[in-house]
């Protein structure tokens, strides 16, 4: 029903940009018989849009088998192909297509808010001027997301009429677009942000008057511009110019300041609109994901710089719990670490059969069906000043408390974490981050391409452990495929696009150095 609703609303879109335009020689030639194009009002789409993008690029294809597993938050129980980079086409061609679908949308809005048929209809559900800038900030956040997984895309703006920027466009003209440099992109997508936050009328007491999933009030959508801004202009400092400007402006201009400005989509506490990853375990059964050993002995403190981490029983269940415990809640968590047992990470699909016997499930923190799937969140912006503080230690604390206050650890718990907690330096504040990011598995593939941290991820062509219930603890070689020898560096382009779009996708191909998985973006030092 989403995909079919997403669907009509998109076709709606382009039926009402292609109505808006009429002539006297227009109005001659309608047909006083046909039905008439009902009123979609702007929130209808930017809703759907919202929870759409979420549920395309978190379930179990778009997230559970190629981001999630890479950064080592899950290893599959099944098919372990995907975990070793040899992802399928179909998912990349659906992740890639379904967010130009949600940007179609999130332009949607914007027509609807400023085409003076249509704006004053759409007036008493939001000020005008705040369902534009919402939509701006959207568009920003999920044009980040295909720019950080592929390079160089067609892009659309609104503020900016780039010659280069040819997207969503089609009626105009453009239906075989350009692909946007990384440079022109990531300097718009840090522009748009800026007078989208500058554009927000703060004295109104909500951003849409029905169907938001996100913001509610037009404070929290500027804390949110104001901090995607900051992500975007720390991944790019260094490389392209004026970023560093935009981390001061959007530190001074308000980033978010406790947990109550996160920005998630919370899912619905029934069968019918779940979590992506409830639906997928629960409803469509497909219980192909364990929490990674990787991530398991990094929380249990037997990798990296840290001590045992409470955040572990938060996000892994007890392997004494079973499916029907988890789905119920009804387990107990406990301080016997032995009870958490990660399903090991790159291994062939014939071992795994052996191996995810006794391994631990995600929590029902996770898998629940009002669970939130996070855009952004304040612990990362802590992270993040932090990094542009010189590496503050307050500010990496914060971070670590923030992280784990939203995932209800005790503060007796915390208090001691953070007693012992390793100072803040690059390889421990990226690293807490990671942790922290955990079920954001886009994020943390871009942090680590562009630092390399954490180092305790498992490398291709290394030798690990393998428990064997008869033999006891062996080894195994972590074998990547698509002759990869680490971790994909982007994705590459779909390959239907050869056919929608041949001579573009060439040059695009050209300008990033190879349409292959092991080509670099422009920010990324692995």
């Amino acid at each position: 029903m989403k995909k079919l609703l997403i669907s009509i609303l998109s076709i709606a879109a382009l039926l009402t940009t292609t109505v808006s335009c009429t002539d006297q020689l227009e109005e001659i030639n309608q047909n006083p018989n046909a039905p008439a194009v009902p009123f979609i009002p702007a929130y209808a789409f930017y809703n759907n849009a919202v929870v759409f993008v979420m549920d395309q690029s978190r379930g179990s294809f778009s997230s559970g088998r190629m981001a999630l597993p890479w950064v080592q938050y899950s290893a599959q129980r099944n098919y372990t192909e995907e975990d070793r980079f040899q992802f399928r086409e179909g998912t990349n061609q659906a992740l890639y297509t379904n967010y130009y679908l949600a940007a179609q949308d999130f332009k949607t809005v914007i027509d609807l808010n400023t085409d003076p048929s249509t704006k004053i209809a759409n007036s008493p559900y939001g000020d005008n001027n705040n369902q534009i800038a919402a939509a701006r900030v959207m568009l920003a956040y999920t044009f980040l997301q295909l720019v950080d997984a592929y390079g160089d895309v067609p892009y659309y703006s609104y503020g900016n009429k780039d010659a280069d920027f040819q997207a969503l466009q089609s009626l105009e003209g453009f239906e075989k677009p350009k692909f946007a440099s990384q440079v022109k992109i990531y300097t718009d997508l840090m522009k748009e942000l800026k007078e989208a936050a500058a554009m927000v009328v703060t004295s109104q007491p909500v951003v849409f008057t029905k169907g938001d999933q996100l913001f509610k009030t037009p404070a929290k959508l500027v804390k949110f511009a104001n901090s995607l801004r900051l992500r975007i202009a720390t991944r790019v400092k260094g490389v392209v110019p004026g970023a560093e400007a935009h981390i001061t402006e959007a530190i001074a201009s308000g980033v978010m300041t406790s947990n109550a400005d996160n920005v998630g989509v919370k899912y619905e506490a029934n069968d019918n609109n779940p979590s992506p990853f409830y639906e997928d375990f629960w409803i469509s059964n497909r219980t192909d994901f364990a929490i990674s050993n990787t991530f398991v002995d990094l929380l249990k403190g037997n990798l990296g710089t840290f001590g045992v981490d409470p955040r572990l029983q938060k996000y892994a269940a007890p392997i004494t719990a079973t499916k029907a415990q988890v789905k119920a809640k009804t387990y107990v968590e406990t301080d016997d670490l032995t009870k958490y047992v990660g399903m090991p990470y790159g291994i062939t699909s014939a071992q795994a059969a052996g191996q995810r016997v006794g391994t631990s499930f995600w929590s029902s923190n996770v898998l629940k069906q009002d669970y939130t799937e996070i855009l952004m969140e304040y612990a990362e912006v802590e992270f993040l000043l932090a990094e542009n503080n010189a590496w503050n230690n307050t500010n990496y604390q914060k971070g670590v408390r923030a992280s784990m206050e939203r995932w209800g650890v005790s503060t007796v718990k915390i208090t001691a974490y953070l007693a012992t907690l390793a100072p803040a330096n690059q390889a421990n504040v990226i690293t807490q981050k990671y942790i922290a990011l955990f079920m954001q598995p886009y994020e943390a593939f871009a942090e680590y391409r562009r630092t390399g941290y954490p180092n305790t991820l498992l490398q291709p062509g290394g030798t690990y452990n393998l428990n064997n219930p008869i033999s006891g603890v062996t080894t195994y070689t972590f074998i990547a495929l698509n002759n990869l020898t680490a971790m994909p560096a982007r994705f590459t382009y779909p390959v239907n696009l050869q056919q929608l779009n041949g001579d573009n996708v060439t040059a695009a191909a050209s300008a990033i150095g190879g349409d292959e998985l092991d080509t670099k973006l422009i920010w990324a030092k692995q």
